[in-house]
């Protein structure tokens, strides 16, 4: 029997993260008391109005058969009357709405929908990993969109080669950003949809953590500027607003063309999601949103204690906009290096930049998914290696933001 692989799986990016959580296990195992600060999975449970909801769905016989092959029409309206409560946003629920797996499924389906091999996709640098997957699967290439300190973290369109810009098919963007966690302002959306428009580029907007409003500042969605749904789509997630993220629960919407797209390749690869499981996102998206405030403000608390944390310990911090904080490595060396040993001598687990891309070399991403006293944990154990690191060299400090 041969079980040589297809080349396009031999070629997809292998997950750091798994590796990682390896080495966390290991020390884990041995007594160590680790603080893993390195991956963005929520650590609080769903609320229980919409775990109860669960329980009661999945008692209904009705709910135990196939679901339709596109999902069900209550949970596309009900995604569609969130976007006009919370952005402002009309959707049609029959032809504008696609339910997801999960959103991490439908970015890397888009690729799949839209890219032939050679084609150009203009990639976000540093950016979500699993972008990168769908790009490989369809055989493309990708061209990098540098997200610097000097430019806000957002791209700079103009720097673009024209050549570039007549290949390219595909673009994807990320605001609340991971890993940067910075956000995103209407101007910014706006001359994105001129720029996609001119060159006749599928904008995909992976708006996962836009449900969260870390001190009041509401992130706002790309499809609120003018024309958006003529040139793109955006995904959103359940995972992080709601702790639902073993729920798998996620969508896009926006252009119908795209939609349909999207519809066309699930039906190959998944019916649905079990429907006692739509129904109880139905109870999320529609029932009392006091749990996503609540939760945003427990955010909010914890960067506070980890930012001020980290000034007091003698070096400045950005302020996050959603749930990761994005640092400068000490004397800007080699972030894969910094967190390594960081996890070997501190016991704080963090995700080295250059694992997000070229462009994340010389940060580190540091997740406020764990309590206040293990953040603050976090903070003094990063003091104290730091002020190690100072004494075997002067020059290896943590780098406060230029």
């Amino acid at each position: 029997m041969r079980t040589e692989l297809a080349r396009r799986l031999l070629e997809l990016p292998r997950s750091s993260f798994a590796t990682t959580a390896g080495k966390i296990a290991g020390l884990v195992e041995a007594g160590e008391d680790v603080v893993n600060l390195c991956q963005g999975n929520p650590d609080l449970p769903t609320p229980p109005h919409i775990v109860e909801a669960l329980r009661r769905e999945v008692l209904d016989p009705a709910t135990h058969r196939y679901p339709a092959f596109s999902g069900m029409l209550e949970l596309k309206v009900a995604i569609a009357e969130w976007y006009a409560a919370h952005h402002q946003v009309r959707l049609d629920p029959e032809t504008e709405v696609a339910i997801l797996f999960g959103a991490k499924a439908g970015l890397v389906e888009i690729s799949q929908c839209f890219l032939n091999p050679g084609d150009v996709c203009l990639m976000p640098d540093p950016a979500f990993p699993d972008y990168w997957a769908g790009v490989v699967l369809a055989r493309a290439r990708m061209h990098p969109l540098p997200l610097l300190r000097e430019n806000g973290f957002l791209p700079d369109y103009d720097a673009l080669d024209p050549a570039v810009l007549d290949a390219a098919k595909l673009m994807f963007l990320n605001y609340p950003n991971n890993p940067t966690s910075v956000t995103a302002p209407p101007e910014f959306y706006e001359r994105t949809v001129r720029f996609a428009a001119a060159h006749d580029i599928i904008v995909a907007s992976d708006f996962a953590y836009g449900g969260l409003s870390l001190g009041g500042d509401v992130p706002v969605s790309f499809l609120r500027a003018a024309g958006a749904k003529d040139v793109g789509v955006e995904f959103i997630s359940l995972s992080k607003m709601f702790n639902m993220a073993g729920w798998r629960v996620g969508a896009v919407v926006g252009n119908r063309d795209v939609i349909s797209a999207v519809n066309l390749i699930q039906e190959h690869y998944y019916v649905s999601l079990p429907p006692f499981i739509q129904r109880a996102a139905v109870t999320a998206l529609t029932g009392p949103q006091d749990c996503v405030q609540e939760l945003s403000d427990i955010y909010g608390r914890r960067r506070d204690v980890f930012v001020a944390g980290m000034r007091s310990a003698g070096w400045e911090a950005d302020v996050p906009r959603s749930i990761f904080a994005w640092l400068p490595v000490p004397g800007g060396g080699s972030s894969v290096a910094f967190a390594d040993e960081l996890l070997q001598k501190a016991k704080v687990a963090v995700a080295p930049g250059r694992w997000f891309g070229e462009h994340g070399e010389g940060y580190v991403r540091v997740s406020l998914l764990a309590p206040e006293d293990r953040l603050a944990e976090a903070v003094g154990r990063l003091a104290g290696f730091r002020a190690a690191r100072e004494r075997e060299s002067p020059a290896a400090v943590l780098a406060a933001p230029s």
